[in-house]
């Protein structure tokens, strides 16, 4: 039984202001795996506080010196990446080879694509007599998901490092184990203290706190569209910079060239990928009208060599919804896709079979005829359902794509390469995925309208962490 009793703040792990926990539920069980002290508004203060302290000196740290912390805190972070692998599948329910594959190393890619952006970044840049500069932006309030847990993390933290700034993080209340061995990581690789603060709690108390909070510069968050809506509210009150990565409701073009069955066959698969909880997943699959049916029977096929089941267990490819709540909400979105009229040609509701009872199983789902105004083509499901809607031409397949309030991801799929590029140009999107392109850590990760603003990742993560500066006369008499 895991016990996070306390927050660490200045270095050092604290009391919680008030002793309350919340039970910590393994959702491949449904029974509970540990507990979690929570925070409220006096730990938040005195995290802040910390920071703001550390902040005095950490802003003026050289490049050489960020690089230096970086570098200890990757060579610690690479000491227990299968450790990350296995409290990530406790806390979130990851199949231990997706968490192997693909979770745990999130952590260490982000922050070597920090340390090799930094050390070509450039923080001013002389315009005559003046010199502009990019200054750290200050203390940085973080609140993280639990569905990419340590990515997330990461990716917040190597770039606020990078740039010196100080910062607090709230994580999810959710999966908190893997922020417990991140804070253990920082605190064995040197970490000054008050530079990096962890607060556990609910967003209510602790999230409200540190987004309200006059000490704190800037709030970067991932969650829920309504999440960040109430972060951004909260934190309007202090003027301060809210960086936000939110839904998504990416649609994946299939172009009447592609090849259908492997296009299809592949992208199903990845829609049930991390059981769906991916803000990226291309869960609207667009198919001419005419190849519909070929369509649906691909995915049908394809769906079912997804194995649902224990996440421990060899040979499971998706585990389960991360927690009750979240069940919950799947289950009555696929409900909503079948009395809506959608032609469900994969799995539904229900419990899978074979999958441990107690858990938070759904079965891998697909729908046919989906229309664009239903629930599931309009409402992000955050589990593994994909919905395939039909159009006439590229012109309407464009226009269906578009047609969302979220415009995080999206795909291209075609044979003619440069007919995918055009067709990438018109989506109003933050990434476009042509013909199954790996990602890329290094490339800017955002999205337009309610999916967010700001972005994450590499180089293009700097820029919300600074602030830029004047300084007229500068260079006057140089030279």
């Amino acid at each position: 039984m895991r016990q996070l009793h306390k927050h660490y703040i200045g270095g050092e792990w604290v009391e919680a202001d008030a002793f309350k926990v919340r039970d910590i539920i393994n959702p491949a069980s449904g029974q509970k795996s540990g507990e979690m002290v929570l925070g409220n508004a006096a730990d938040v203060d005195r995290a802040v506080a910390a920071a703001q302290k550390a902040f005095e000196t950490f802003q003026f740290s050289t490049r050489e010196e960020r690089l230096e912390l970086l570098q200890s805190i990757l060579n610690e972070y690479q000491k227990r990446m299968e450790e990350m692998a296995e409290v990530i599948t406790l806390e979130m329910g990851a199949p231990k080879a997706l968490a192997l594959r693909a979770h745990a190393p999130a952590g260490a890619g982000h922050l070597s694509e920090a340390i090799k952006a930094l050390k070509k970044y450039e923080f001013f840049e002389d315009r005559g007599p003046t010199r502009i500069v990019k200054e750290p932006i200050g203390v940085v309030g973080m609140i993280t998901p639990w569905n990419w847990p340590i990515n997330q993390i990461s990716c917040k933290v190597a770039p606020a490092i990078a740039t010196g700034c100080t910062m607090v993080l709230k994580p999810s209340e959710v999966a908190p184990y893997s922020a417990q061995l991140f804070t253990e990581i920082m605190h064995a690789a040197g970490v000054p203290a008050g530079i990096y603060n962890l607060v556990y709690g609910e967003g209510q108390a602790v999230g409200e706190a540190l987004s309200g909070h006059p000490g704190v510069d800037m709030m970067s968050v991932t969650g829920s569209t309504r999440m960040g809506a109430a972060v951004q509210a909260n934190a309007a009150k202090t003027i301060k910079r809210v960086a936000q990565e939110l839904g998504g409701k990416s649609a994946n073009i299939v172009l009447d060239d592609a090849d259908l069955e492997s296009v299809v066959a592949r992208d199903t698969v990845a829609v049930m990928r991390n059981t769906g909880q991916t803000c990226t997943a291309l869960t609207r699959m667009l198919v001419p009208h005419s190849r519909m049916d070929e369509a649906a029977a691909i995915a049908a096929q394809a769906a079912s060599t997804v194995v649902a089941g224990d996440p421990n267990a060899d040979g499971t490819t998706m585990g389960p919804i991360a927690h009750g709540d979240q069940f919950k909400k799947v289950g009555e979105m696929i409900q909503a896709g079948i009395d809506e009229g959608a032609r469900l040609v994969a799995g539904g509701t229900g419990f899978p079979e074979g999958c441990p009872e107690g858990g938070f199983y759904v079965k891998p789902t697909v729908f046919a005829d989906v229309k664009p105004d239903m629930t599931i083509a309009r409402e992000e499901v955050f589990g593994p359902v994909l919905s395939i809607i039909g159009y006439e031409d590229e012109d309407e397949a464009v226009r269906i794509a578009n047609d969302s309030l979220y415009g995080l991801s999206g795909a291209v799929q075609s044979k003619d390469h440069a007919r995918a590029q055009r067709v990438a140009a018109k989506m109003r999107t933050g990434m476009v995925y042509i013909n199954g392109a790996a990602g890329d850590l290094s490339a800017p990760f955002g999205g337009y309208k309610q999916s967010g603003n700001g972005r994450e990742w590499g180089d293009h993560a700097f820029a919300d962490f600074l602030e830029v500066k004047s300084i007229l006369g500068h260079n006057q008499g140089i030279g």
